[in-house]
């Protein structure tokens, strides 16, 4: 009878454990929002600014919590530094369907998110070349 109250105390003791660490694993798990947060400013601390090509520059990644929107700020230079460049290769589109076909922010599509791109002129930094939203009627 002793060892039968000592091993369903055991077994009480291992139970009482697993969901000690079961509600702290829970408690301790962040938010979308939060990570999203948390890997934008990682991202941008560890990689910006970066070349992306011979003409593009991504400067910063942040997320906007209150609007759900990430956001990528760009720069351009070189032959790509001019507005109607812009508009020959059709680069609102071109960022839609590189955006619908991204598996890489599939989490944030399908919460919804928006996702920004804003790119600045090399020549002229104030110069805004391209500044353009999507919603999740977009991709």
């Amino acid at each position: 009878m002793y060892l039968c109250k000592q091993k369903i105390a055991f077994i009480m003791k291992k139970y009482w454990i697993i969901a000690i660490f079961a509600l702290v694993f829970t408690a301790c798990q962040e938010s979308l929002e939060d990570r999203c947060e948390r890997d934008a400013k990682e991202y941008t601390r560890k990689h910006c600014p970066t070349a992306m090509d011979d003409y593009t520059i991504i400067d910063s990644l942040t997320f906007e919590r209150a609007t759900h929107t990430i956001h990528y700020y760009y720069t351009l230079t070189g032959v790509a530094d001019e507005e109607k460049v812009i508009e020959e290769i059709d680069a609102v589109n071109t960022l839609k369907k590189s955006l619908k076909n991204s598996t890489s922010v599939k989490t944030y599509k399908d919460n919804k998110y928006r996702f920004a791109y804003t790119y600045r002129s090399g020549k002229d930094p104030k110069k805004i070349l391209l500044d353009v939203v999507f919603t999740d009627k977009d991709y």
